[in-house]
């Protein structure tokens, strides 16, 4: 399952920031689909906790964004429209800026893509 998230709402960051990432539940990874006024790395993979789903940057596994209340492992799953807080804590402030996060779409299909789309693959 592939799922579109948006984020947005981190007004101390930008009033217009926002970015969008693509989670592949099967490989446990996520890519950054488009991004302004926040800088986001371009994949890294996720992982759940009681609390959601925390997004982890690619090349050095740090914590990026908890998404609350994102439980992608949950039976009945992650539904369009479906949304809540978003924390960012790869900021270089102390505390972590608040946002929203919401979901655009899910993919149930299982395409196989001609080109490796993370970094990590060979």
């Amino acid at each position: 399952m592939r799922v579109t998230v948006h984020l947005d709402s981190f007004d101390r960051l930008d009033p217009s920031a926002y970015a969008i990432v693509w989670i592949d539940t099967e490989s446990q990874k996520w890519s950054r689909e488009g991004h302004a006024g926040v800088s986001v790395p371009e994949w890294g993979r996720y992982r759940c906790t009681p609390g959601g789903t925390v997004l982890l940057a690619g090349e050095n596994l740090r914590d990026v964004c908890l998404l609350e209340g994102l439980y992608l492992a949950a039976a009945d799953g992650p539904f369009e429209g479906e949304g809540a807080r978003a924390q960012w804590l790869s900021s270089v402030n102390a505390e972590p800026l608040e946002g929203r996060w919401q979901v655009q779409c899910i993919d149930e299909s299982l395409p196989h893509p001609e080109d490796g789309l993370f970094a990590d693959e060979a």
